[in-house]
């Protein structure tokens, strides 16, 4: 591949916000729907999990309670209900119990959840 002798300072705003636009476009279409899935889950899973104060904690708690709608209160009853049972055990394997808890929770009624695409 030729080495490009232009560089991004080279470039209007306008050109490089339309460039970006256009590299944005053209990856997202050349993507795979696994390679999509796979990276809208890291995505989304950097953005709820590695929330650091107050603010974030609340803004990633208000885009769950949306996206869980009505079921919300029903999906924390079922990890507090979880977590609680399996408490007395003496540990807890957290990776197990995650996936356990997304399993139970996908299991939901699909109907209300909303559809992100």
């Amino acid at each position: 591949m030729k080495k490009n002798s232009i560089n991004y300072s080279d470039l209007s705003k306008k050109e490089l916000e339309y460039l970006k636009d256009t590299y944005i476009k053209e990856k997202v279409l050349s993507m795979s729907e696994k390679e999509l899935k796979e990276f809208v889950s890291e995505n989304i899973s950097h953005q709820i999990k590695s929330t650091i104060g107050n603010e974030e904690e609340t803004e990633a708690w208000k885009e769950m309670e949306n996206f869980f709608q009505d079921e919300f209160d029903i999906v924390i009853n079922n990890i507090q209900k979880k977590i609680q049972s399996d408490a007395p055990l003496g540990g807890i394997n957290i990776e197990n119990k995650k996936e356990e808890i997304i399993e139970e929770n996908n299991n939901l009624d699909e109907n209300s959840k909303i559809d992100m695409w």
